[in-house]
C-alpha cells in the first residue's frame, strides 16, 4: 500500500529553478547603505537602543566612525577595571557632551587620576553624572576641576567619596557650570564646615569670584543630605539662582530658608522651589514669600508644621504663581492647611494654572474661590480626603469650565459624582479616578460612549462587582473590598457572609484583605497563595500518615 507525497520531492529531476538575472545578483549583494550619506546613517543610529548601536558600531569601519562622530551621550560602568580602557574610549566618542560613570558601591571605582583623563579628552563636555564612585575624593576633583571643559553645564554626584573642598573647588573654577545636584554624600554630612568660597576658595579664585559677581547656579538639587545648616552660605552666593529642590534631607529648613534668603535686601530671582519631606513649617513659607515674588513653581510634599497661615503668606505676595502641589501631612494631630487656606489662595493667584491638594479637607467654599478667580485652572488634583463627595464633584462640573485634566483618588465618591463631571467641564479631555470605591465598569463604558473625546481612567482598585458583570478589579487583583463604600481605602474588615445589595447591585463579599493598590495586592495573593498551598500540604501528608 504505497503512499504518495502531497507535495513533489526537491531531489525531482522535473523541478525547474529559476535563475535571477546576472544585475539582480549584483543588486542583491551591494551594500544600498553605501549610497547614504553620513548625516543620514548618524539620523538611523539615533533612533536605535543603546545596545542595537553597540552592535552597528561593530558592523564596519564606515558605521563605527559616523557612531562615534555622533554619539552624544554615553554611559559607562565605573568600576576599576575600566581605567585602562577609558582612554581610548574617551578618544573613540570624542564628540560625547553627556558622560555618566555609575558604580556600585560595594566595588572599587574609578579613581582620581581616571576622573582627571576625563577634561583632556572630552572638549564639548556639557553634562557629567557620577554614581557610586566612592574612590574619588576632594583632591580627584578639585584636580579635576582645574582641567574643567569650558562648557560644563550640569553636574549631577551621588553617593560619591567627596566632600565640600571637592564640591566648592568645582563652583569655583567652572564658571559656566549653571545646574548642581548633591545626592547621599556621606562625606559632606560629616563635616561641619558651611560650603562657602571664604571657607574652600583661595584669596586669588575668591577675588576673582568676587569681582565676577559670585557664582552663577541658576539650580540647587540636594537629595538625602541630613546637615542643613552647612547649605546657607552656598544658597546666599547663588545670586542667579532660580530653582532650589531639596528632598528628604533633614535639619531645620526654616531657618536655612530665613537665612540664606532674607539676608539680602533685594528679592531673590528664585521662580520654582520644590520641598519633599523636610521639617519645614509657617516660617519658612513666610521667608519664601517675602523673597520669590516671582515665584511660579511650588512643591509642598509632606512637610511639617505648615498651616493656613503659611499658605495664605505664599498667596498674598506671589501673585504670579501657576503651578502649587500640596501634600499636607502632621504630626500628632497638629493643625495643617485647611479650606480657609486654599480659598485664599483661589481669590489671590489669579494665574493659577495647575493645582494638587493631597490630605486638604477641601469644601464648596474653596472650590467656588478657585472657580470665581482662577479663570485659566486647566490641570487640578484632588486626593486622600473624605470632603470631596458627589456634591463637590457636581459643583466642579457646573464651575469648572476651563478645565482639562482633573484627577480624584481616594475620595468618597460614587458613580454619580462621575456622571456630573462627564456631564459638565466643556473642556474635560482626561479624567483619572483611583481607589474611589463603588465605580461599575460598566457605567465607565457607558460614559466613554456617551463622551468620545473624552479619556476616563479608573483603576481596578475603583471598580466595584456588579451583578451579572464577568470583570471585576477584586477578581483580577486579590483584593476584596469590605462592607464600607466610603473611607480612606485601607481598612480592614471583619469577616461576613457574601450578600447582594439589592438598590445598588453589588456584591459584597465575604473574604477579609487589605485594601490596596493592584500591585499590593498581587503581591498580598502571592504570599497568600503560597501559604495556603503550603498548609494545605501538610494536612495531606499529616493524613496520609
Amino acid at each position: 500500500m504505497g503512499q504518495v507525497p502531497s507535495s513533489p520531492s526537491s531531489s525531482s529531476p522535473r523541478e525547474i529553478k529559476p535563475t535571477p538575472a546576472a544585475g539582480a545578483v549584483s543588486a542583491c549583494r551591494r551594500d544600498l547603505t553605501l549610497c547614504l550619506p553620513d548625516e543620514c546613517l548618524a539620523s538611523v543610529f539615533a533612533f536605535l537602543p543603546a545596545s542595537d548601536r553597540n552592535s552597528c558600531s561593530l558592523v564596519c569601519r564606515r558605521w563605527r566612525s559616523v557612531d562615534a562622530r555622533s554619539r552624544n551621550r554615553l554611559s559607562l560602568a565605573a568600576r576599576s577595571e575600566i581605567s585602562a580602557a577609558l582612554p581610548g574610549l574617551l578618544g573613540r566618542f570624542s564628540s560625547v557632551s553627556a558622560l555618566s560613570l555609575k558604580c556600585s558601591r560595594k566595588l572599587v571605582s574609578i579613581d582620581d587620576r581616571t576622573l582627571g583623563l576625563i577634561p583632556a579628552r572630552l572638549g564639548c563636555l556639557r553634562k557629567l553624572k557620577l554614581k557610586g564612585c566612592v574612590d574619588v575624593s576632594d583632591e580627584g576633583l578639585s584636580a579635576f576641576s582645574l582641567l574643567c571643559p569650558p562648557r560644563l553645564h550640569k553636574v549631577s554626584f551621588t553617593s560619591c567619596g567627596f566632600g565640600g573642598r571637592g564640591v566648592m573647588s568645582l563652583l569655583c573654577n567652572c564658571p559656566s557650570l549653571r545646574e548642581l545636584t548633591l545626592k547621599r554624600l556621606r562625606k559632606l554630612d560629616a563635616q561641619n564646615t558651611p560650603l562657602s568660597m571664604d571657607a574652600y576658595c583661595d584669596e586669588e579664585k575668591l577675588t576673582e569670584k568676587k569681582r565676577s559677581g559670585n557664582l552663577q547656579l541658576e539650580r540647587l538639587c540636594l537629595k538625602d543630605l541630613h546637615n542643613a545648616r552647612i547649605f546657607i552660605p552656598l544658597i546666599r552666593s547663588c545670586k542667579s539662582l532660580k530653582a532650589l529642590i531639596v528632598c528628604r534631607s533633614s535639619g531645620n529648613w526654616d531657618r536655612v530658608l530665613v537665612d540664606s534668603l532674607q539676608s539680602e535686601p533685594r528679592p531673590t530671582k528664585i521662580s520654582e522651589i520644590q520641598m519633599e519631606n523636610v521639617q519645614m513649617g509657617n516660617p519658612g513659607l513666610v521667608a519664601i514669600s517675602a523673597s520669590c515674588p516671582s515665584l511660579d513653581i511650588l512643591y509642598l510634599s509632606r512637610i511639617m508644621d505648615c498651616t493656613d497661615d503659611g499658605l495664605s503668606s505664599i498667596a498674598n505676595s506671589c501673585r504670579k504663581l501657576r503651578k502649587l502641589h500640596v501634600d499636607a501631612w502632621t504630626r500628632f494631630g497638629a493643625r495643617s492647611i485647611g479650606d480657609d487656606g486654599v480659598a485664599v489662595l483661589g481669590a489671590k493667584c489669579l494665574n493659577l494654572q495647575e493645582l494638587v491638594l493631597m490630605g486638604i479637607p477641601v469644601k464648596v467654599n474653596s472650590l467656588n474661590a478657585l472657580a470665581s478667580n482662577c479663570s485659566s485652572l486647566e490641570r487640578m488634583a484632588l486626593c486622600n480626603t473624605d470632603s470631596i463627595g458627589d456634591v463637590e464633584m457636581e459643583f466642579i462640573a457646573t464651575k469648572f469650565l476651563a478645565l482639562k485634566k482633573l484627577c480624584i483618588k481616594n475620595c468618597p465618591i460614587s458613580a454619580k459624582g462621575i456622571e456630573a463631571v462627564v456631564a459638565g467641564c466643556p473642556n474635560l479631555i482626561k479624567l483619572k479616578v483611583k481607589r474611589c470605591r463603588g465605580i461599575s465598569l460598566e457605567r465607565v463604558s457607558r460614559l466613554e460612549a456617551q463622551r468620545t473625546s473624552l479619556v476616563i481612567s479608573v483603576d481596578s482598585g475603583s471598580m466595584a462587582v456588579v451583578e451579572g458583570e464577568g470583570l471585576a478589579a477584586d477578581q483580577e487583583d486579590g483584593a476584596v473590598r469590605g462592607e464600607d463604600g466610603g473611607g480612606t481605602g485601607r481598612r480592614r474588615t471583619a469577616a461576613a457572609p457574601a450578600s447582594v445589595d439589592t438598590s445598588t447591585g453589588i456584591r459584597r463579599s465575604s473574604t477579609t484583605n487589605v485594601i490596596c493598590s493592584s500591585r499590593g495586592a498581587l503581591l498580598l495573593k502571592s504570599k497568600f497563595g503560597r501559604t495556603s498551598s503550603r498548609g494545605s500540604g501538610s494536612s495531606a501528608h499529616a493524613a496520609a500518615r
